[in-house]
C-alpha cells in the first residue's frame, strides 16, 4: 500500500447558488485581475456581470484581461501579467473553463516573477528554475465541469512558437479560493458538456493508473469516476437538468484533487502533442480518440487497478470490463466516433507526435506502471488513428 500526502489548501465553496457568497466571503486583496476566454459566453450569459457586482459589494475593484483562448497560449499569460502588474493588482481571479483557470494561475506566477514563463516550466525546452517569488493569490470560480483545476496546483498552457503543451504548478498555484456553482454550468453545449466531462473521467482513471496512487486518491478518483459513468449522459442528453450537472461538477472537483494526490498518466502526456500541434482540437476530445487503444495496451498489465473501475463504472469487477464500459459510456454520450483525421491528423505525423509526447511530458511516462517505448507509444497512436 503506498502512503500519501494530502496537501489540498484550497477552500471550496460547492453548490447551487455558491456565487452570491462571492460577494461577502473574505478575499485576498482589494484588487482582482478578472481573466475570461476571449469568447463571448460569460458576457452573453451574464457571468462576469455578476461577478463584477459582487467584487464592488466586497468592496474590491477589478481590471479585466479577456484575452483567453480555448488552448491557452504563453503570450497571453505575458500578456496578462503585465496587465496585473502595471494595474497593481493583488490578486488573480479567473472565470470560465480550464483554460482561463489554467491560464489565471500562470498569470499569477509570472505578475510576480521575472523572465518568461517558460523559463520555469519542466520539460521540453522549459528552463526548469525555481520561482523566485510567490504567485499572487489566485481565485478561480469554475463554469464548466472538466479539468478539476480549481483543486489543484497545476496550470497548462501551450508555447505556440515550439508546439509544446505542458503542465507545470508550484504548491503556491493552489487556488486560495474556488467557487463551484453547477447553476453557472447550465448552458454549457452537449457537445462541450461531453468533452469536458471525459477529461474529468480520464483524470480520475489515470490517478488509479498511476504508480503513486494511494488509497486516498483511489477513493476520490473511484468516486469520481462512479458518479460521471451514472450522471454525464444525463448532462449531456438534458443540460438544464440541475442534479446530472451537480453530479458530475462534484466529480469534476474530486478529479482535481486527485491531481492533487496522484497523477496523470502517459495518455495526457500523448493527448498534449496532438492539440499542441492542432490547437483547434479540444483537449476532451482528443482524450476520448486515444481512450479505447491507451487502456485497452495497459488493461493487462494492472488487472486489480482495471478490475476496480470497472467496478466503478456500473459494470462487472473483471479487467476486460472496463474498456467495453468506457465504449458504452462513450457511446451513450454521442462521442464514440470522434476522429483524428476530422481536426487534420494525418497518420504519417504520429511518430512526431510521440516523439512531442516523451520530450515534453516524459515525467508522466514515468508516472505509468509499464514503461511505455517509443515504439509502444507510436502503436497506441496508430490504433487510436481513423
Amino acid at each position: 500500500m503506498n502512503g500519501f500526502d494530502f496537501f489540498i489548501p484550497t477552500r471550496i465553496l460547492f453548490g447551487a447558488g455558491k456565487l452570491a457568497e462571492l460577494g461577502r466571503t473574505p478575499l485576498p486583496g482589494s484588487k482582482a485581475l478578472v481573466v475570461i476566454s476571449a469568447g463571448q459566453s460569460m458576457r452573453r450569459n451574464g457571468y462576469l456581470d455578476k461577478v463584477l457586482t459582487l467584487l464592488r459589494e466586497n468592496h474590491t475593484e477589478a481590471v479585466l484581461f479577456d484575452r483567453i483562448l480555448p488552448n491557452p497560449i504563453l503570450r497571453h499569460v505575458m500578456e496578462g501579467a503585465a496587465v496585473a502588474r502595471n494595474e497593481q493588482c493583488d490578486f488573480i481571479l479567473g472565470l470560465g473553463g480550464g483554460s482561463t483557470l489554467d491560464s489565471a494561475k500562470a498569470i499569477a506566477v509570472m505578475a510576480t516573477n521575472p523572465g518568461n514563463y517558460w523559463d520555469y516550466v519542466n520539460g521540453g525546452s522549459g528552463g526548469a528554475k525555481p520561482l523566485v517569488h510567490p504567485p499572487l493569490p489566485i481565485v478561480t470560480i469554475t463554469t464548466t465541469a472538466g479539468t478539476g483545476t480549481e483543486a489543484d496546483p497545476w496550470a497548462v498552457i501551450t508555447h505556440e512558437e515550439r508546439q509544446e503543451k505542458i503542465g507545470f504548478g508550484s504548491p503556491d498555484m493552489f487556488p486560495v479560493l474556488s467557487i463551484v456553482d453547477p447553476e453557472l454550468m447550465l448552458t454549457v453545449p452537449p457537445r462541450l458538456t461531453a468533452f469536458q466531462g471525459f477529461d474529468a473521467f480520464f483524470h480520475a482513471a489515470e490517478g488509479v493508473l498511476a504508480s503513486i496512487a494511494s488509497p486516498m486518491s483511489d477513493l476520490l478518483a473511484l468516486k469520481s469516476m462512479e458518479l460521471i459513468a451514472r450522471y454525464l449522459p444525463d448532462a449531456v442528453q438534458d443540460g438544464a437538468n440541475a442534479e446530472a450537472r451537480a453530479q458530475v461538477a462534484l466529480a469534476n472537483t474530486l478529479s482535481g484533487m486527485v491531481e492533487s494526490i496522484s497523477s496523470c498518466t502517459s495518455e495526457h502526456a500523448m493527448e498534449h502533442a496532438m492539440s499542441a500541434f492542432h490547437p483547434e482540437l479540444p483537449h476532451g476530445a482528443g482524450l476520448i480518440m486515444l481512450s479505447a487503444a491507451y487502456f485497452s495496451f495497459f488493461a493487462d498489465k494492472a488487472p486489480e487497478r482495471f478490475a476496480a473501475m470497472a467496478r466503478a463504472m456500473g459494470a462487472a469487477a473483471a479487467p476486460g470490463a472496463m474498456v467495453p464500459a468506457l465504449l458504452k459510456l462513450q457511446r451513450a454520450c454521442g462521442v464514440a466516433e470522434l476522429k483524428m483525421s476530422d481536426y487534420g491528423i494525418t497518420e504519417e505525423e504520429l511518430p512526431q507526435l510521440a516523439d512531442n509526447a516523451m520530450s515534453t511530458m516524459g515525467g508522466l511516462f514515468a508516472l505509468d506502471r509499464y514503461r511505455l517505448s517509443r515504439e509502444d507509444t507510436i502503436a497506441i497512436f496508430r490504433s487510436a488513428w481513423k
